[in-house]
């Protein structure tokens, strides 16, 4: 069973208008994490709810080692325990494992309040590409960290059945969605750059497999649109690949829009929210079979894209799709479907007799 006892959703019960969201990730990172909270904050406030996200902004930080990008909490706890007090959740969600979501973890605990955790990176093997601390290891740690919660958020049916192998409880299906109105085929961005034009887009680091990508033998050019810690180097390594560093709105839409193929090399990503965006804006997608791809495109996605172990298989394959085919598999992820199975995934702070 990959759902296991424990307080029952509950999206009818009067009480859960007030949702307090505590996340490691939030503004100003540029990451699928904080697009996903923000936008089903704004849409559940929509929908009438009390919201407040709890972010490292509110803290003083430090920057994370080998990604000074991000900013981590310094010695939260009591500063977050007065927060979660004055606020009075009737939801309490803990979407990370870093500082803050520790620090939450433990006062819910040592105040008996229930809440739900989610997990959105794949930590174990990111940190193992880092320091090569075994994956098995840190899965033995984020098993007791989500485990104490009342619930465990998945985007998708493989990652779900791979945590329950690896004994975690309380599994919910959570999936995500993708702005229709912003992403969209008709608005271009006109590179000039010899096609066919294959394209990643996201953070610039090693667990986004870049170089399998950027090492590919392929007609035309390969582009490369965001930044990070990777980005210096890769630049070095492959001159003849387009940087083009981070796009943000309607830059960004242009940006996939104007390409031919959207490449993505990760083989870590829980869900891959990039992958959608790329379908919304008519590219054909190119990937490993992974948890994320094989999710999003389905069993057989020769329709909107190809995955294969031969990435250059893949990316060939996917530039013969006719675009037509990927709006409208893109259309039948919802926001606001996401944001109501949030709530619904939710469970109450207090049991009903405190």
């Amino acid at each position: 069973m990959l759902y296991q006892q424990g307080p029952e959703p509950l999206l009818a019960f009067a009480g859960l208008s007030r949702i307090l969201i505590i996340t490691d990730a939030w503004e100003p990172q540029v990451n699928g994490v904080v697009r996903t909270l923000r936008t089903i904050t704004a849409e559940m406030r929509v929908m009438g709810k009390i919201v407040e996200v709890v972010g490292p902004d509110r803290f003083n930080t430090m920057p994370a080692p080998s990604y000074p990008e991000i900013r981590l909490a310094l010695f939260p706890g009591r500063k977050l325990g007065k927060i979660i007090e004055d606020f009075k959740p009737d939801a309490l969600h803990v979407a990370t494992e870093g500082p803050l979501g520790l620090a939450a973890r433990a006062y819910a605990k040592r105040h008996k309040i229930h809440f739900t955790t989610a997990f959105h990176t794949r930590f174990a093997e990111y940190l193992e590409a880092r320091t090569r601390i075994p994956a098995r290891l840190t899965y033995a740690w984020l098993r007791h960290f989500h485990n104490a919660g009342s619930g465990v958020m998945v985007a998708t049916k493989s990652l779900r059945e791979e945590l329950a192998g690896r004994g975690f409880k309380n599994i919910r299906s959570w999936s995500r969605g993708v702005d229709l109105a912003a992403f969209s085929p008709e608005l271009r961005e006109d590179w000039d750059l010899p096609h066919p034009i294959f394209a990643y887009v996201g953070r610039v680091a090693v667990e986004k497999n870049l170089r399998a990508f950027l090492s590919l033998d392929l007609p035309g050019s390969k582009l490369i649109v965001g930044d990070g810690p990777q980005r210096k180097v890769l630049e070095k390594e492959f001159p003849n690949a387009h940087f083009a560093g981070a796009r943000h709105g309607a830059d960004l839409a242009k940006a996939y829009a104007g390409a031919d193929v959207f490449v993505f090399p990760s083989k870590t990503d829980t869900f891959g929210l990039v992958v959608l965006e790329a379908l919304a804006s008519g590219l054909a997608v190119a990937a490993y079979p992974v948890t994320g791809p094989k999710d999003i495109l389905g069993e057989a996605p020769a329709q909107v894209g190809a995955l294969n172990e031969d990435l250059r298989r893949a990316c060939l394959e996917a530039l013969a799709i006719d675009r037509a085919h990927c709006r409208p598999h893109a259309e039948q992820f919802s926001w606001r479907a996401c944001a109501e199975r949030f709530m619904e995934n939710l469970v109450p702070a207090r049991d009903m007799a405190q």
